[in-house]
């Protein structure tokens, strides 16, 4: 079976809450045509060491092997990978990723990418501007033509700030102040709480010991969204953390150009999206702000099927995109 002429790509999305893989085709000017994607459940582990890259390849390697029987092919010209907490915590990622690949499909060139970049690269493409990836965790990324400038993306425990854990995280310890009866709390969220995870005495059973504590605590962002109209307390929640997404965006944004909104999180809709605009208009007035329908993995494919083509045109960067 002949292939595309650009030769097949791999695209890696490892977000907080999963892991995609897509195979595409590419043209010889390094467009990505339509191809495969498929799902593994949960996050790659984090530890000590950072993220777990045996993990990551035992997941990977046989989804792309499958992936690559579906084309009918068997190598893989190029290779993005995109992964939260890269820049931070890629370390054994990049020891031994680009080794494993080129063993199991012949890759040559690879990219790996925090999971901002891949997410910029889905929203923008290679144009500059300013995007902000909100999901589990939060990071804004603008880039200007020549280097990156980066805003949070620090971790549940850290930063994040305006993330899914975060407001998931005030939903439930105001869930529990009204379990104790101080003020503050939110009867309406403790009654959320417990339907979701059971007594409210319970949550730190149900929170601390989890290895994905990140993702179980943004769990309970969509809750707090659906209480914002009723409740002041959740409101007051989401627009915090409006507030603190815009204020990242402001921090990163260049003179000129988009500032897109990408991730889970902003599938909250208005709730969020309104005072998110709201707070942008005030901080970065006149910048044109859009809900992006790009996604980390769209930009994973993008920046595979640039460099298979040797034409990317986004700014290498020692910790956010290293190349290969």
């Amino acid at each position: 079976m002949s292939g595309p002429a650009g030769g097949w790509v791999l695209g890696v999305d490892s977000g907080g809450s999963g892991l995609r893989i897509a195979l595409a085709g590419v043209t010889g000017s390094g467009a990505v045509e339509p191809g495969w994607e498929t799902v593994t459940d949960g996050p790659v582990r984090t530890g000590g060491s950072g993220i777990d890259a045996e993990q990551l390849l035992e997941r990977v390697l046989p989804a792309a092997r499958s992936l690559l029987a579906r084309a009918g092919a068997a190598q893989v010209t190029a290779v993005c990978v995109g992964a939260a907490g890269m820049a931070t915590l890629g370390t054994e990622l990049r020891e031994r990723l680009p080794a494993a690949l080129g063993r199991e499909f012949g890759v040559r060139r690879w990219a790996l990418a925090a999971d901002a970049v891949t997410g910029y690269a889905g929203a923008l493409g290679e144009r500059p501007g300013a995007v902000v990836a909100a999901g589990t965790g939060m990071i804004a990324l603008g880039m200007d033509g020549g280097r990156w400038r980066r805003a949070d993306g620090w971790g549940h425990l850290l930063g994040d700030s305006g993330s899914g854990a975060w407001i998931g995280q005030r939903g439930l310890a105001a869930a529990l102040r009204a379990y104790d009866g101080r003020m503050g709390g939110s009867a309406a969220l403790l009654e959320r709480a417990e339907l979701m995870f059971g007594p409210a005495g319970g949550l730190p059973g149900v929170v601390y010991p989890r290895s994905d504590r990140a993702a179980v605590l943004a769990s309970f962002a969509p809750e707090v969204a659906a209480c914002a109209g009723t409740d002041e307390v959740a409101a007051g929640i989401v627009t915090a953390a409006a507030r603190e997404i815009a204020r990242s965006a402001a921090a990163v944004a260049p003179a000129h150009g988009e500032v897109a909104l990408t991730g889970g999180l902003f599938r909250m809709g208005e709730p969020l999206l309104e005072p998110v605009r709201a707070e942008l208009g005030r901080l970065l007035p006149g910048a044109a702000v859009s809900r992006s329908t790009g996604d980390p993995l769209a930009g994973a494919l993008l920046i595979a099927g640039r460099i298979a083509a040797g034409g990317l045109r986004l700014p290498p960067d020692g910790g956010l995109l290293e190349l290969g």
